[in-house]
């Protein structure tokens, strides 16, 4: 016989993004009320995107994933050597250089540090949480203040982004 928190608990688990059953939506984890998993613009990869609008400095979402001793496409950097692996949201945040959500990696929390429009990509500077990344990779954001050349905090531009900033620089100069 099914109950009405039977249909409410699988309600709950089939909303959050995470596949872990025992994280649901309504606890703060990320549901598919407020966010949609979708590809960047340019198709390259996937992103974010909010369904509902946030006002800025609330924390927005719990995120979570596994620990691993290792860096990998989808992690995050929790300490040197521990990395969260996250393929279903925080690990899918895009990067801008001006960031509209800040990832806490003490408290496992998303915040937003700006009004996040519903219906905007949720973007986050990879510099603030990462000491060296995956991979460099050259910046798309856009904004005024873009570096160009994406690295962790703690890294020197690789060969290819040294060739790609000469080009860069020799652009942007009058």
């Amino acid at each position: 016989m099914k109950t009405q928190a039977m249909d409410k608990a699988n309600a709950c688990v089939n909303d959050c993004l995470y596949p872990f059953v025992m994280l649901q939506g309504e606890h703060g984890y990320p549901s598919t009320r407020d966010y949609e998993v979708v590809r960047t613009r340019d198709g390259s990869g996937e992103g974010i995107k909010t369904r509902v609008a946030f006002d800025s400095r609330l924390c927005i979402a719990k995120v979570s994933g596994y620990a691993l001793s290792e860096r990998r496409l989808h992690t995050l950097q929790m300490s040197s050597r521990i990395h969260l692996y996250d393929p279903w949201f925080s690990g899918l945040l895009s990067h801008s250089c001006n960031p509209n959500v800040f990832l806490d990696m003490t408290y496992l929390e998303l915040w937003s540090v700006q009004s996040v429009a519903a219906g905007a990509l949720l973007t986050m500077d990879y510099a603030h949480t990462e000491d060296v990344l995956f991979r460099q990779f050259r910046c798309q954001c856009g904004e005024l203040n873009c570096r160009g050349w994406i690295t962790g905090m703690n890294e020197p531009l690789n060969t290819e982004g040294q060739q790609f900033m000469e080009q860069w620089r020799q652009r942007k100069s009058p």
